[in-house]
C-alpha cells in the first residue's frame, strides 16, 4: 500500500511472549514435511471449489474515525469448460483518500493472506518449531516461518503458523507479506494480519477470515488501516470423485 501523492482468537499483540513462554519440547518427527504434505493436499482440494472473497480495506484518521474505504467482491468459479476463473461481483468501491492499493496488495490477497506452504514452496522458507500454543483449551504446534531470501518480484510470508496436532493442517497464521518496499521515490508498505481457517469440507481446513489492524510508518506520517477479507460459500465443482490424502514417508 502506498500513500497517494500530496473474535475470539487473541490479538497479535503479546504473541511473542506467548511463543517464547511455550513449553520447550522436541517436535514430532518430520513435522515440517507433514505440514507441507497436508498443505499440498489442501491446495488440491480447494482448487476444486468455488467460493466468494469479500475484501474491505479501511483508512482511519484522527481518533480512529473512518476516513476512506475500498470494497470489492470476487467470485472464484469455473467456466463450462472447467477452467477456474475469478470474476468481480459488481464494481469495486474506490473510496480511499491517502492510501493507494498496488499490484503487490492484490497479489497478497491471492497468494499470501490465504498462505499455502506446499511442498513446491517449502524450499523458499526457513521453518523453526516453537513449541506449543494453547488457545481455548486446544493445543497447537507452533511453527515460525521466515523467507530464506527474497528475490526481486517475489512476495513471501514472514510469521507464525498454528498446526492442528491431529492432521498437521494449518488452522491459523499470523504475520506479514514481505518485502516492505522502500526507495527514494516510493514506499509500499504492508500490514500484519491474521488468517483463520475452519474445517469446511472433506476434512480440510480452508481460510474463512483475514483481519488486519495496523499502523503503516510512512515517511509522510503514520497511517492506520484495517483490512477484512471473508471467504464464503465454498462449494465443490464438477466431478463426484474423491481426492485422497497420502502422507508419503521420507525415504530412509
Amino acid at each position: 500500500m502506498k500513500l497517494r501523492a500530496w473474535r475470539r482468537w487473541p490479538a497479535m499483540a503479546g504473541l511473542c511472549t506467548a511463543v517464547w513462554a511455550a513449553a520447550a519440547k522436541e517436535p514430532p518427527p518430520d513435522l515440517v514435511r507433514r505440514v507441507a504434505e497436508r498443505e499440498s493436499f489442501s491446495e488440491t482440494v480447494r482448487g476444486n471449489y468455488t467460493y466468494r472473497q469479500s475484501v474491505e480495506i479501511e483508512e482511519l484518521g484522527a481518533g480512529g474515525r473512518l476516513a476512506g474505504v475500498y470494497r470489492e467482491v470476487r467470485d472464484v468459479t469455473f467456466t463450462p469448460a472447467g477452467e477456474r476463473i475469478e470474476q468481480l461481483a459488481g464494481r469495486p468501491h474506490h473510496g480511499l483518500h491517502r492510501l493507494k492499493l498496488t499490484e503487490e496488495d492484490f497479489r497478497d490477497l491471492r497468494e499470501i493472506q490465504p498462505l499455502l506452504l506446499t511442498r513446491d514452496r517449502l524450499f523458499l522458507y526457513e521453518c523453526r518449531f516453537r513449541g506449543e500454543q494453547t488457545i481455548e483449551g486446544v493445543p497447537y504446534y507452533l511453527l515460525q516461518v521466515r523467507p530464506r531470501q527474497i528475490l526481486q518480484g517475489q512476495r513471501l510470508f514472514d510469521g507464525f503458523l498454528y498446526i492442528d496436532q491431529e492432521d498437521y493442517s494449518i488452522v491459523r497464521l499470523e504475520g506479514r507479506a514481505e518485502p516492505q518496499i522502500f526507495s527514494t521515490r516510493e514506499e509500499n508498505l504492508f500490514p500484519r494480519f491474521t488468517t483463520i481457517r475452519e474445517k469446511v469440507a472433506e476434512g480440510v481446513w480452508f481460510p474463512v477470515y483475514t483481519h488486519a489492524d495496523d499502523t503503516l510508518p510512512f515517511r509522510g506520517g503514520p497511517l492506520r488501516m484495517r483490512m477484512k477479507i471473508r471467504y464464503s460459500g465454498y462449494q465443490r465443482f464438477g466431478s463426484e470423485s474423491t481426492i485422497l490424502f497420502e502422507d508419503r514417508e521420507t525415504p530412509r
